[in-house]
């Protein structure tokens, strides 16, 4: 299972498992799609699977996972998503009521985010060889003239934004799985973040890298980020925005906040001249409002990441083995 959760065994299996078997420039991005270049038109190319349990949770369900989760990692390349493909696998004996909801909610967040879910396919295994329902979809979107965003870019200085407060999908996840309460509704922040991506880039082009930390969390993205570019990353844990219903659970639960996973934040390098304009730009959009300054890009230790604490210490976030918990999307 922690090779499924986007953290160290994730990357053991990707880098020298997969990618020595498929090989090719482009796969050697490893980004959360894939930019490439067809008929004279710079595309950002993506796929994903979902495989959450339960399906339906407090803000959002599998099928605005699947749509917002691709939506999510073609905008971080930049793009402008157009069409999603969408596969569906069925375990026998789920109810067709189930996949109803499941493609009603799918079609009203394609809706939503702008994209047209444009060709598909159908498979359904025994009974017992499942989990209800598993979706695959792909998603392709044109990238903007003067868009280059890679960890490549990144440079000791840049100033690292995230959109908002972090954990909230995990616990969610894990409220109705477990059957926990934490004294408030925790709601998942399922999001297609396209439209906050392109008023960022109103600003300005010269955004140096976008993520957005689904499986381990902002603490994986960083990671990944401080490794590929060779910075260092230095963050401050009371600028971390981590919502109140979030620390808490994380607290009882003996987790980390920043390991937690998210479905509507992203996590941004960005130049210091336009980090304060940016800013603004993201505050203004609705699912930006809670953007915060965190931390920069350093020449000290890199591929490192260094939480400063509270206390006035320094401590090390390291890249996690697997997930905190599984089947999160």
């Amino acid at each position: 299972m922690g090779h499924g959760g986007g953290g160290a065994l994730s990357a053991e299996l990707v880098e020298h498992l997969f990618a020595p078997a498929f090989g090719g420039e482009v796969l050697a991005q490893l980004g959360d799609s894939a930019a490439v270049s067809l008929g004279g038109v710079r595309l950002a190319f993506s796929t994903d699977s979902y495989v959450v349990r339960p399906l339906f949770f407090p803000g959002g369900g599998i099928g605005d996972l699947a749509v917002n989760g691709t939506v999510n990692d073609l905008a971080m390349s930049g793009a402008r998503a157009a069409y999603l493909s969408c596969g569906f696998i069925l375990e026998e004996g789920v109810e067709m009521s189930v996949v109803a909801r499941v493609a009603e909610t799918m079609g009203a967040a394609a809706r939503t985010a702008g994209v047209e879910i444009a060709t598909g396919d159908t498979k359904v295994v025994e009974s017992g060889r499942g989990d209800g329902v598993y979706i695959n979809t792909a998603g392709i979107g044109i990238i903007p003239d003067g868009v280059d965003l890679r960890p490549q870019r990144v440079v000791p200085g840049d100033v690292v934004i995230v959109s908002g407060g972090i954990g909230l999908h995990g616990v969610a996840i894990m409220s109705v799985r477990e059957g926990l309460e934490f004294g408030v509704d925790v709601e998942s922040d399922c999001a297609a973040l396209g439209g906050l991506v392109q008023s960022m880039l109103a600003v300005t082009p010269d955004l140096h890298v976008l993520r957005d930390p689904t499986r381990g969390g902002l603490a994986a993205s960083l990671n990944e980020i401080a490794a590929a570019s060779g910075t260092g990353v230095v963050i401050h844990e009371r600028s971390v925005p981590v919502p109140a219903a979030v620390a808490n659970a994380c607290a009882i639960l003996g987790l980390d906040p920043l390991y937690v996973a998210n479905e509507g934040k992203l996590v941004a390098f960005v130049p210091r001249e336009h980090a304060e304009a940016v800013l603004d730009a993201m505050r203004a959009h609705p699912l930006g409002r809670g953007a915060a300054v965190i931390g920069e890009a350093v020449e000290a230790h890199p591929g490192l990441v260094v939480a400063r604490t509270a206390l006035g210490g320094t401590r090390v976030v390291d890249l996690p083995i697997g997930e905190q918990l599984p089947r999160i999307c």
